[in-house]
């Protein structure tokens, strides 16, 4: 049977081809798209994955508005990385599918409690608001997932928008708190892991390859995402974030980790947002979390290569 998921998400050129890896896989049923206010305001966000969903030929997939700002403070947002639209590089129509009327996060609520415990995961590709929110408002709910996989923090790689916090976790950690101290099993894809997911000159041409108007969007944005991170970096190419939650799901021998405690800074001026991983286990804080250190990088491209190619030749 395929995996039942819910994708809660701010597009985001990675987040994007996030939704794409999903769609094009049959081991894989997405029950509805949240959108979540991050690398652009969830009013972007909530378009950008109908835009999406459009450009798979999936008008059918439920998208659902969520929480226009974290649960604490402001919002801080990624245009300087992501563009304006927060999807630019390729340019897509706007979407004709509409919003569902249901806030994304009364949307994950009655989802969760609708569905037999244990068969729904959540996958959380941006800041972790509406989850953090609907566990906050509805505890009953954390005993019912599945797995919590999500795309945040690092370690041994630092962060990407402090020298500690990784940018989803630092957008809105009272949320990512929430979520990791809520008892449901959680898979982490961290900086360490993304930051070897590189979009080579290679990688990014056997994507070209595919031939199809979706897979010249995916290029734009590929090299869109990666100038940002390429000088930043000095690499070729920039990480491929947000396809690694997915991807796990569909392969997750491609991964390695390790099951530790994991804690969230949210006071500290310095640290705040940063993922406090006890990789060595140093302390005797309750392990809470599956740690990811490695991946096969090659495989993982190999397998949104060959998925992206059986989307449909029409964007």
């Amino acid at each position: 049977m395929p995996q039942k998921i819910i994708i809660d998400t701010d597009p985001g050129q990675d987040d994007a081809l996030a939704i794409l890896l999903a769609l094009a896989s049959p081991e894989i049923e997405v029950l509805g798209i949240t959108a979540a206010a991050g690398n652009v305001p969830v009013t972007l966000t909530s378009k950008n994955i109908r835009k999406v969903c459009e450009l798979a030929g999936r008008t059918d997939v439920k998208v659902f508005a969520g929480c226009e700002g974290p649960m604490e403070g402001s919002l801080f947002t990624a245009e300087y990385v992501h563009g304006a639209t927060g999807m630019d590089g390729a340019d897509l129509p706007d979407p004709e599918m509409p919003l569902q009327e249901m806030h994304g996060v009364d949307f994950i609520i009655e989802t969760l409690m609708a569905h037999e415990p244990g068969t729904v995961t959540i996958c959380t590709l941006g800041p972790m608001t509406n989850l953090g929110t609907a566990i906050a408002r509805e505890p009953a709910i954390a005993a019912r997932i599945r797995q919590i996989v999500l795309m945040g923090g690092g370690l041994f790689e630092g962060g990407n928008v402090t020298p500690a916090a990784e940018f989803n976790i630092f957008v809105d950690p009272k949320a990512a708190r929430i979520c990791f101290g809520c008892g449901a099993p959680i898979v982490m894809m961290p900086l360490d892991v993304t930051h070897q997911t590189l979009t080579t000159a290679k990688r990014v041409a056997a994507i070209k390859a595919i031939g199809t108007p979706l897979a010249d969007a995916v290029v734009g944005w590929l090299e869109f995402f990666e100038r940002f991170d390429e000088q930043k970096y000095g690499t070729d190419g920039g990480p491929l974030h947000d396809p690694n939650v997915i991807a796990y799901l569909l392969k997750p021998e491609l991964y390695e980790g390790r099951l530790c405690n994991v804690e969230i800074e949210t006071d500290s001026v310095l640290t705040k947002g940063m993922t406090v991983a006890d990789w060595w286990g140093v302390t005797d804080r309750p392990k809470n979390a599956t740690f990811m250190r490695h991946v096969d990088a090659d495989g993982f491209y190999a397998l949104l290569t060959e998925r992206l190619a059986r989307l449909p030749a029409k964007g």
